[in-house]
């Protein structure tokens, strides 16, 4: 006679992130309260992360905030560390003690979680606590995705576009993850479209950087390194992954065309196991295209 036998069965959540990275004043902290009020307002369960120790003006109240478990300041005073100094150590010591935030991700299934980064560069350029911490998140039954955000006045200045490109790649290629990148403050680049040397889809889409290379020909103190600009070109076009989406955060269409890049990117048009098991370059590549209908997949 055979025994019944009961088994029980461990509902385990996925989760969705979004990882906002970028320089100081790119607007990353505008974007974590626009993209979550967008979210919200289409009926996703949101959670706000501030994991940026320095962040003490935010516009948001966030549901999950460093600034309880270290704070810079602080960390500044009895360490007798500058500012720079300070944020390491604040991220290293975020990484010893991964544990408390890994403890307080929870929330309904497919919850929308949105990760508010330090700006400083460095961090996610060339020291490792952020990609080791992204690691533990995406070992956490969620699927991530970066969202960089670049100050879209770069685009006036041959050189700085060139930096910002370089900045981006630099990024992509160093944490490894689904990658979509943001020129923000539109509404100022079209206010000044007379001042661009090309138009706006050059950019965007990042065509022939050799005329980046033919306006920097023109400056003086440029022109002195134009053998290290080609070099930076050759590497931006050989890898050909960088490409820019325009976002004006207070513009709903212009936020609901990011949702839908990051819904693909991420793997939340899924909604199955899938979309979890995506290359990171096809969720690149996905992440940028034809916005989807919104209504189709709330």
């Amino acid at each position: 006679m055979a025994l019944a036998t009961s088994k029980r069965f461990k509902t385990v959540h996925r989760y969705y992130g979004q990882l906002v990275l970028g320089p100081p004043g790119a607007g990353k902290t505008t974007y974590c309260t626009q993209m979550s009020e967008l979210l919200k307002k289409i009926g996703r369960d949101v959670i706000l992360v501030n994991l940026d120790p320095a962040n003490d003006m935010m516009s948001y109240k966030p549901d999950i905030d460093i600034r309880n478990l270290i704070v810079l300041e602080e960390v500044m005073e009895q360490y007798n560390l500058g500012p720079n100094g300070a944020l390491l150590y604040c991220m290293e010591y975020l990484e010893k003690n991964i544990d408390w935030l890994l403890n307080q991700i929870n929330g309904e299934n497919n919850t929308n979680f949105i990760f508010d980064l330090p700006g400083q560069v460095e961090l996610y350029c060339h020291h490792q606590s952020l990609s080791n911490i992204f690691s533990q998140l995406k070992h956490s039954n969620m699927q991530l995705c970066v969202v960089h955000l670049v100050d879209s006045h770069h685009c006036s200045d041959a050189g700085k576009f060139i930096s910002a490109l370089m900045l981006s790649l630099s990024a992509m290629l160093k944490i490894g993850l689904p990658h979509i990148n943001l020129l923000t403050k539109v509404d100022l680049l079209k206010k000044h479209m007379d001042k661009l040397q090309f138009g706006i889809d050059f950019y965007t889409e990042v065509l022939d950087l050799n005329y980046l290379l033919d306006c920097l020909d023109t400056d003086k103190f440029t022109n002195k390194y134009k053998k290290l600009n080609g070099a930076f070109v050759s590497i931006i076009e050989d890898y050909s992954l960088v490409t820019f989406q325009l976002v004006d955060m207070y513009t709903e269409k212009s936020l609901i065309t990011v949702k839908s890049l990051i819904d693909k990117t991420n793997g939340y048009v899924f909604k199955a196991d899938e979309g979890r098991h995506i290359n990171s370059m096809l969720a690149c590549a996905m992440g940028v295209g034809d916005p989807v209908d919104i209504e189709s997949h709330l």
